[in-house]
């Protein structure tokens, strides 16, 4: 905390997202011939972009923040984390200054720990194998994989409602397979559903347990073999291969798996955009398709005036999906200034994403969707080092309280929908309070953050939304007046993010976006619930 005030007093808050992009963007110095295609397989080609998103993802997030704050914020500190030699010059070239012996010492200790679990890995899988063969494990037939899911991401209906998860979406979704059968995902412990025909049931991991006695025989070979290579090239300082290890036997595993065995679709969603898993490389050679989709679009910074591009989040600019499933023109032009390559990428429309069985409560007739941004406490949002100090509690408790002034001088309802319920040891307290106050006036209602937007929705007469979130772009789907609400005017109006959704700065322009709502809706009763 101390680091982030040494920063903005400074007037050098972005130095963090600064460094991170060249970290993102800066080559690890590492050609094809410097990975065996024995231990990486058909991600040889690509490996020095593997190695570093990677890397982005195990070492590049919070914890190297935290690190840098922490140099930050003590007179002569030094940088003492965990990092490659490439990485700590990047480092020095941007201002800091890194305590050499004790982060190689570090990064030395932490490849060997990678290389130990990738060992580990290649015992599990094999053993893993073993049992599963007793079982005559069946084969997976034409089904689709979605990765990363949470429960509220699973079908569910209640007294008919439609189900907004992610699933469902892509069972309606024309581009998908069309002799997909089944469905299976990552949530452990769900029981097994349908959606109309198509199962719809959980699986331990993306890939099956290897099947039949001759591949399990081969894996482990194989795996002696890589072992004594990255064994032998960490003496040698190429650290690589050992910390790649715990992916490359994964990758083998789908190597070893017949066709058969492998899903037609495996879907990865964008809060895990950085790393594409090394394994993916051979399903895709096997013929399966390896799908991103977005299931939101506030993935773009504020641009600010006097550039002509935001400066993008760290880890989008090492991207390599051979597929993107984006919303809008607007996020596939995203997708092409920061995607590796020349993926495919689709506008599909907004893709939902989470359902609730909960159900909503009466809305009056006047009720208004809001959809803010939960600030958190310095001690979290701090280490975030956001270059662009906007969802503070400054910004959250303004948006509030102007929207609610200006809808109850309309005589409308504020029908606030939290993102999620975040706890209380992790929200703001100042925006606790806030809501607490709102919560006992008139013409405000709190939504359960688990009641899904597009329900919320289809009850109000307008959207109006923290900018940029996704809930302004499904208003604008719905055929609901929707904007981006920005209290202070800090924000260009003409920001890509937007999506060409219309950004209101200040309580005179919301007053006349509402009047001209309100003018040209029609109130049929009381209540729209």
């Amino acid at each position: 905390m101390r680091g982030y005030r040494v920063l903005k007093r400074s007037g050098c808050l972005d130095k963090i997202a600064v460094v991170k992009q060249a970290l993102t963007e800066r080559s690890l110095g590492l050609a094809k011939q410097h990975f065996s295609s024995v231990v990486m397989g058909e991600g040889v080609a690509t490996g020095e972009i593997i190695a570093r998103q990677y890397l982005l993802v195990r070492l590049g997030g919070l914890n190297l923040n935290r690190a840098l704050l922490l140099s930050m914020g003590s007179e002569g500190g030094l940088v003492v984390f965990p990092l490659p030699r490439e990485w700590r010059e990047v480092l020095i070239e941007h201002g800091f200054k890194v305590a050499h012996f004790r982060s190689a010492l570090r990064w030395q200790f932490y490849v060997c720990a990678l290389f130990l679990y990738g060992v580990l890995e290649i015992c599990r899988i094999a053993y893993a194998g073993v049992v599963a063969s007793k079982d005559a494990s069946a084969k997976q037939g034409n089904c689709a994989y979605f990765a990363d899911l949470v429960p509220g991401n699973l079908p569910g209906v209640t007294d008919g409602l439609k189900s907004h998860d992610v699933i469902s979406w892509y069972l309606q979704w024309p581009g998908r397979k069309s002799d997909i059968d089944a469905v299976r995902h990552s949530v452990s412990n769900s029981s097994p559903t349908t959606v109309g025909i198509i199962d719809v049931a959980p699986q331990s991991g993306p890939l099956p347990a290897l099947a039949g006695s001759e591949s399990i025989v081969n894996f482990f070979v194989w795996g002696l073999v890589v072992s004594a290579i990255a064994a032998f090239d960490c003496l040698r300082g190429r650290w690589w291969h050992a910390f790649l290890l715990n992916q490359a036997a994964q990758s083998a595993q789908a190597r070893f798996l017949p066709v058969d065995y492998l899903a037609r679709d495996y879907l990865f969603h964008n809060s895990g955009w950085i790393y594409r898993p090394l394994w993916t490389y051979e399903a895709e050679k096997k013929g399966a398709r390896i799908i991103f989709y977005f299931y939101s679009t506030n993935c773009q910074p504020f641009m600010r005036p006097g550039c002509e591009m935001a400066r993008p989040y760290y880890g989008y600019q090492a991207m390599a999906w051979p597929y993107y499933l984006v919303w809008d023109e607007y996020q596939a032009d995203f997708v092409r200034s920061v995607a590796c390559g020349k993926p495919r990428i689709d506008i599909v429309g907004p893709i939902g994403f989470s359902t609730s069985v909960l159900k909503m409560p009466a809305l009056p007739a006047r009720a208004v969707a809001v959809f803010d941004v939960q600030p958190v406490r310095n001690s979290f949002y701090q280490t975030l080092a956001v270059d662009f100090d906007y969802y503070t509690p400054k910004t959250a408790n303004q948006f509030l309280t102007d929207i609610h002034e200006v809808l109850t001088e309309a005589d409308c309802c504020l029908a606030l929908k939290r993102k999620r319920d975040i706890g209380r040891q992790m929200i703001h307290r100042s925006y606790a309070h806030c809501l607490e106050k709102l919560d006992k006036l008139p013409n405000y209602i709190a939504i359960d953050p688990n009641v899904a937007a597009p329900v919320v929705i289809e009850d109000c007469v307008a959207v109006i939304s923290m900018p940029f979130t996704s809930t302004a772009l499904l208003g604008r789907g719905l055929e609901k007046p929707s904007i981006y609400y920005d209290p202070h005017g800090k924000l260009l109006k003409n920001d890509p993010a937007a999506h060409g959704v219309e950004v209101i700065s200040g309580k005179l322009e919301l007053r006349r976006w509402l009047a001209s709502v309100l003018a040209n809706h029609r109130f049929d009763g009381a209540s729209n619930a």
